[in-house]
């Protein structure tokens, strides 16, 4: 099977020639996982959309608000760009895996064993292999066969956009299709997150699999990643535009920072009393401040007033109610970058930026921070504005997006 990273080129033309070129004999499954812009004027810096997306796929999400750790409630919603893993069985007991990632390093193709008792795989060189390898590994569904697999997305690496959790339910949707599982979403998102603990070294939390996996098209997804349950918001007005703006900046710190703000956000929540931040509140902080350092106070302050303003943002949202949810937008982004300390000058000032258009309801940074993505709400007559407004403000050459909330993870058998 081959697993496929859409880049921009063709989207038909590289399924086509993959298939030719790897599996001429085998009937082939294409998996995708979705997160791609509205097809639509294609320009950097103005809005890109590579290619039209294919007809299903597994997507990657963008954030509207979120405590940054575990056990939380976030608002989220996938959005239209794609990972997708194209592949076909093999006889010899070989997987071989094939990026076609500019971004990622070299070699874009590796070959190893089918995993089996007492032969486990293991994390190690190159890097993007590791979040396939531990889906590979964590899979229990049934005795895998050998497979080719070719990984190609328009997702942008490091952007803040979860790359890395797309390209791992679209590897479990193409395993689903060798050896079925039960089909039980909640699993198949921690199998998910399990790889990127075990493979990668990143302590993500579930929200990133928990879109991609169970994703619908013209909703956002509430999750509460305690109880693991979900709630769909329709988000359907016509009138509404959602725009993600990409800083085109990687800050070197974000995967120490991860590891660090989870680990004050548990040292604080011990502190409290409390198994989780989540089972706080604000005067629960304010009755303990004393107890804790300055710099764990802002981020546990950070953390239960997200809690809060996610909940108060679904039903702004359910009420069609734009202002107060962009403001609620505003608010986390300004927590993320006082108390939190995961914003940058690029990031703060595209949301400064967008925010001085008229017809712009809120903006925030989306993913781990330190540069990435912002993603930004607005009435839609107001698009070509802010587009102008921002390349304007910005000091950086700037990439758009716009998007709408699209379906998770697919299969398509490929003849």
């Amino acid at each position: 099977m081959l697993s496929h990273y859409p880049s921009r080129t063709s989207l038909s033309l590289t399924f086509q020639s993959a298939q030719e070129r790897l599996f001429p004999t085998h009937p082939s499954v294409l998996c995708s996982a979705l997160l791609s812009p509205d097809s639509g004027s294609a320009q950097e810096s103005r809005i890109q959309a590579p290619f039209p997306p294919p007809p299903d796929g597994n997507c990657p999400r963008v954030t509207f608000l979120r405590p940054n750790t575990r056990l939380q409630a976030k608002l989220w919603k996938a959005i239209q760009m794609r990972t997708v893993v194209v592949g076909s069985p093999r006889e010899d007991g070989i997987i071989s895996i094939t990026t076609t990632a500019e971004e990622a390093e070299e070699p874009k193709t590796l070959q190893f064993s089918v995993p089996r008792e007492g032969v486990s795989l293991k994390p190690g060189e190159p890097h993007w292999a590791n979040y396939v390898k531990g889906v590979i590994q964590h899979y229990k569904a049934g005795p895998l066969p050998g497979f080719d697999v070719v990984i190609e997305s328009n997702v942008p690496i490091g952007g803040g956009l979860s790359s890395s959790a797309s390209l791992e339910v679209a590897m479990y949707t193409f395993l689903q299709q060798l050896s079925p599982d039960d089909r039980d979403p909640v699993n198949k998102a921690l199998v998910c997150q399990k790889a990127e603990h075990t493979f990668a070294m990143m302590p993500c939390g579930i929200m990133d699999q928990f879109i991609s996996v169970m994703g619908k098209e013209g909703h956002a997804l509430l999750i509460d990643c305690r109880s693991l349950e979900t709630r769909l918001v329709p988000l359907t007005d016509p009138d509404l535009v959602v725009l993600i703006t990409n800083s085109n900046v990687r800050h070197t710190l974000t995967g120490s920072e991860y590891p660090t703000r989870r680990r004050q956000c548990e040292e604080a929540a011990k502190m409290l009393g409390k198994a989780s931040l989540r089972e706080a509140s604000m005067s629960d902080l304010e009755e303990s401040r004393s107890l804790l350092s300055k710099e764990m106070y802002r981020r546990a302050r950070h953390v239960i007033g997200e809690i809060e303003r996610t909940s108060r943002a679904a039903e702004a949202l359910e009420a069609k109610d734009y202002k107060r949810f962009g403001k609620l937008m505003v608010e986390s982004h300004n927590s993320l970058r006082d108390d939190y300390e995961v914003s940058c000058p690029e990031l703060d000032e595209l949301v400064a930026a967008a925010m001085e258009v008229p017809g712009v309801y809120g903006s925030r940074m989306t993913g781990g921070g330190f540069g990435g993505c912002t993603v930004t709400l607005l009435e839609s007559g107001a698009a070509e504005k802010v587009l102008k407004h921002i390349k304007e403000k910005y000091s950086r050459t700037v990439t758009f997006y716009f998007t709408k909330p699209a379906d998770g993870s697919k299969a398509h058998l490929l003849s």
